[in-house]
């Protein structure tokens, strides 16, 4: 049976010796990697966080979740990515898309589509040969390491592997990589060459508690269901969900229920096991971003809750079910 690789988001809310302490701790609990949200507004620069892990483990893989590609020049964000990697030879990766609060924070709009693509072909270039060319302008970037650096994007066409905040229900999940199966195939690549990592939203509680997640609002004017956008209600609607735009402070026990095993992890930490290896089961999905339910009040809250579970009852079950990887 293929290994799970098991990530989670680890926000930029506290200082950074406290976040690479952090790291250190969720490596002891059997996580495999670490994505930390690129926000420049916390006053911390992702990849300065993503060094100092980097100094403190041996094992994780480490990368920003995700950066834009308004607020970075391509040429900016590679030399950083490429620096990650001196440090972290092997476990670096950097993943990009159009923007969400750094870019609104910065009062930019989010990049188009085709901006998207542009730029993950300069940095799979800066990041292979050292060379691009973006806007007309020939790019260069000098002394890569030898054991190059990732890019993972959300784009079958261009990119490296893909990021997909798509649910776990088969049908949802399918409907998703055919859109990466088909980006692939134009490009004439092979879609099996694609590194696919499911987002997987992860709420800890009793059922009463976890029900209050799809029935409660992100921040004012933003039903979390909608959050980080609307296409969250795509792919629940593709798992067979009849899920209102919003807003969804009244959705019954049991949509509320359907919605939750069809859209991650939720409920007593033992049910996300469960649930855990049954999308292992049901999807031969390889690696997970593990998304800590939260709000904006508490984007920024260290998920000590869901390391000391994945610590405690989530690995040991993943172990059991022959699904962790050796570490060497």
């Amino acid at each position: 049976m293929s290994p799970l690789r098991v990530d989670l988001r680890v926000p930029v809310g506290r200082p950074i010796p406290e976040l690479a302490e952090f790291a250190v701790q969720a490596e002891a609990a059997g996580l495999d990697g670490i994505g930390v949200p690129d926000h420049h507004h916390t006053g911390r620069d992702a990849y300065v966080v993503l060094a100092a892990m980097a100094s403190r483990t041996r094992h994780l893989s480490l990368y920003p979740a995700t950066s834009n590609v308004v607020t970075r020049h391509p040429l900016v964000s590679a030399a950083l990515a490429n620096s990650l990697d001196e440090l972290a030879p092997g476990r670096a990766m950097i993943t990009v898309a159009p923007g969400f609060l750094s870019v609104e924070k910065a009062g930019e709009p989010k990049a188009r589509r085709d901006r998207l693509r542009e730029i993950v072909l300069a940095l799979r270039g800066l990041l292979g040969d050292g060379k691009a060319t973006l806007d007309g302008h020939d790019l260069e970037l000098f002394h890569r390491p030898e054991t190059g650096s990732r890019v993972i994007v959300l784009a079958g066409e261009v990119a490296d592997g893909v990021m997909m905040l798509v649910g776990l229900d088969p049908a949802g999940v399918e409907a998703a990589r055919r859109h990466v199966r088909i980006g692939a195939e134009r490009a004439g690549r092979d879609p099996a060459s694609i590194e696919e990592i499911l987002i997987v939203p992860f709420g800890l509680g009793d059922q009463v508690t976890v029900r209050a997640w799809p029935r409660g609002w992100f921040r004012e004017g933003q039903p979390w269901l909608r959050y980080p956008s609307a296409s969250n209600l795509t792919w629940l609607r593709h798992a067979g969900l009849d899920v209102p735009d919003g807003p969804h402070d009244d959705l019954d026990d049991e949509l509320t229920d359907r919605i939750l095993d069809a859209y991650g992890l939720f409920g007593t930490a033992e049910q996300c096991a469960d649930r855990l290896i049954r999308a292992h089961d049901e999807l031969g999905t390889r690696r997970v971003f593990l998304f800590p339910a939260h709000s904006w009040a508490t984007t920024y809250d260290l998920p000590r809750a869901e390391v000391e579970a994945f610590g405690t009852t989530i690995g040991p079950a993943l172990r059991a079910a022959g699904l962790s990887a050796a570490r060497t």
